[in-house]
């Protein structure tokens, strides 16, 4: 795991001036079991995603993760990635997206890890601030990523 809390702390300020600076998570894997705690969760259990024996006879050869499952992922993915400590950070919340695009499947037990890349950072009002990352996961061994998209988060100091 990325070790977050021996990085430098920066300001807001500092941030916006590094926003061109991609960030790359460890790697996570995928399990069978973490696919079928989010078809519980979510009461998606169509069988590509349940069922490894009729999954296997399908295009994927075998059972894959939901695709809001993989875009999920995107805050473990985060925290498993070197990143500054921001000064006066309060809460952090989710504002919406841009653009999701899931572009290949993610098979059970396969390995995945995020790129993120700011593309803006601006404050909205004293201590608020509105971040939009461009998010990638990446799949071990495949040549397209699982997903892109363009997130928006508010940031509170």
């Amino acid at each position: 795991m990325a070790d977050t809390d021996t990085q430098d702390s920066v300001t807001m300020q500092q941030l916006a001036a590094q926003a061109s600076d991609e960030r790359v998570s460890d790697w996570v894997t995928v399990s069978q079991e973490m696919i079928d705690k989010f078809a519980d969760a979510t009461g998606d259990h169509q069988f590509i995603h349940v069922d490894p024996a009729k999954a296997a006879m399908t295009p994927f050869g075998g059972t894959i993760a939901h695709g809001f499952l993989t875009l999920s992922l995107m805050p473990l993915l985060s925290q498993k990635t070197p990143q500054p400590r921001i000064e006066g950070l309060k809460m952090g919340v989710n504002y919406g997206g841009n653009k999701v695009r899931f572009l290949t499947p993610v098979r059970s037990g396969s390995r995945v890890r995020g790129r993120f890349k700011t593309l803006e950072l601006v404050e909205k009002r004293p201590g608020q601030w509105q971040q939009t990352v461009e998010f990638s996961i990446e799949i071990e061994g495949q040549d397209k990523p699982a997903l892109i998209a363009e997130w928006i988060s508010q940031l509170f100091v």
